[in-house]
């Protein structure tokens, strides 16, 4: 059961981007007060939590409604995470775990960039709402769904440790050692992709219907 958490944990870890979103997070508040950083940080990680909470629930119903099966969603995911974690070891930027150039220039002006993009599209993308559905709709038990709800919340939670001191991460670790941090978990994640992949394959029944086929 533990086992849930700590795979959980490393999924949310990566497709939330906790550094990636440090970074961003670190040059849109630049001209912020500590205080005014404070506030940002507190209210887009509460908003991306809601978000975020909400598909895990309501996740289930999600799919029966548009008739899509958990081995589907299992290989989607796989792929979406497998394009995020290729970006990730190649350094490269996408709008799976951040914002695109036009986003960006849009929340440069805003006075207010809790909301937008920090808790959505920043923290609570296309890559992590995806995840979310994923393991929670996947959880064999109660225990491993709640598990699961941990594991997001202390992902969240150490987003919001990474903002408050994103400026001081920023200067310590350099871009070097961000993009190092970034890599290695990106290869972690394409391992986990592959094997989200192969489980909904299997489990799809698509290889055994053919065989069965063959053998007829």
């Amino acid at each position: 059961m533990t086992s849930s958490f700590f795979v959980a944990f490393a999924t949310f870890f990566a497709t939330v981007g906790v550094a990636d979103v440090a970074f961003i997070f670190a040059g849109l508040t630049r001209n912020y007060t500590p205080r005014q950083r404070v506030v940002a940080a507190t209210r887009g990680v509460l908003v991306a939590a809601g978000i975020l909470l909400f598909f895990s629930f309501v996740g289930n119903l999600i799919l029966e409604g548009f008739g899509i099966t958990l081995p589907a969603l299992r290989v989607a995911g796989g792929i979406l995470l497998l394009l995020i974690a290729i970006d990730m070891v190649f350094a490269r930027h996408s709008g799976g775990t951040g914002t695109t150039s036009e986003e960006e220039a849009e929340a440069t002006g805003r006075e207010d960039i809790s909301v937008f993009p920090l808790a959505m599209p920043l923290l609570a993308g296309a890559g992590s709402i995806s995840a979310v559905i994923l393991f929670t709709t996947g959880a064999p038990s109660d225990i491993d769904f709640w598990l699961v709800i941990a594991a997001l919340l202390a992902t969240l939670f150490l987003a919001w440790l990474a903002l408050l001191a994103a400026i001081p991460i920023q200067r310590l670790l350099g871009l070097t050692g961000m993009s190092v941090v970034s890599r290695v978990v990106g290869i972690l994640l394409t391992a986990l992709a592959i094997q989200f992949i192969f489980d909904g394959v299997v489990a799809s029944g698509v290889l055994g219907s053919r065989a069965g086929t063959g053998a007829i």
